[in-house]
């Protein structure tokens, strides 16, 4: 039987896979029938169940903040899940890339700019593997703080990307490394 002690330390290890992209953390700890429920802003590797989707996560999220930090501050244990309080840090060093429907959607060129976003993630496990993740996060605080909204200089730079074609090349750079993140999970 598993305490809550072991659930809320499967639920941090999912953020240890998003941080490093520990494959074998990965393939202990999510269940091969997880399933993101927030993977659709995101390249479609990112929706592939398992650990190869949670793979894929890290990628896409390390390749646009390259020192990504998970800080928890705070959680609380329900039946199966684990809701965690917690704050997202980087430094948006490349390409952030938000999908729709498998589509590039925005590309927000490198600002190097510090994020610090607060996020409660909701963490379903069973049999000792996470099954289920839903994330709320303060998206718009993100875009503040990367100076995208209001629009402002990020905004005249993603402009010039798109017209120049780096942003569909981001888009493309960043999903084949997602899709080989999620290759390692195999």
């Amino acid at each position: 039987m598993m305490t809550s002690t072991d659930t809320t330390e499967i639920a941090r290890d999912l953020f240890r896979v998003l941080e490093t992209q520990d494959v074998e953390l990965a393939k202990r700890i999510v269940a091969t029938d997880n399933h993101n429920e927030t993977a659709s802003a995101s390249p479609t590797a990112c929706q592939i169940p398992g650990p190869a989707g949670a793979l894929a996560s890290s990628a896409w999220l390390t390749y646009a903040f390259s020192d990504l930090n998970f800080a928890i501050e705070e959680t609380a244990i329900g039946a199966e899940s684990v809701w965690l309080r917690m704050r997202m840090r980087g430094t948006h060093t490349g390409a952030f890339v938000r999908f729709d429907n498998g589509q590039p959607a925005q590309v927000i060129p490198p600002t190097y700019r510090s994020i610090d976003v607060e996020q409660i993630h909701i963490v379903t496990i069973r049999h000792g593997q996470v099954v289920r993740h839903e994330a709320l996060r303060d998206d718009l605080a993100m875009l503040e703080q990367l100076r995208v909204f209001p629009p402002g200089p990020s905004a005249l730079a993603m402009a010039g990307w798109k017209i120049s074609g780096r942003s569909a090349r981001a888009a493309r750079d960043v999903s084949a490394v997602a899709a080989a993140a999620a290759e390692t999970a195999n």
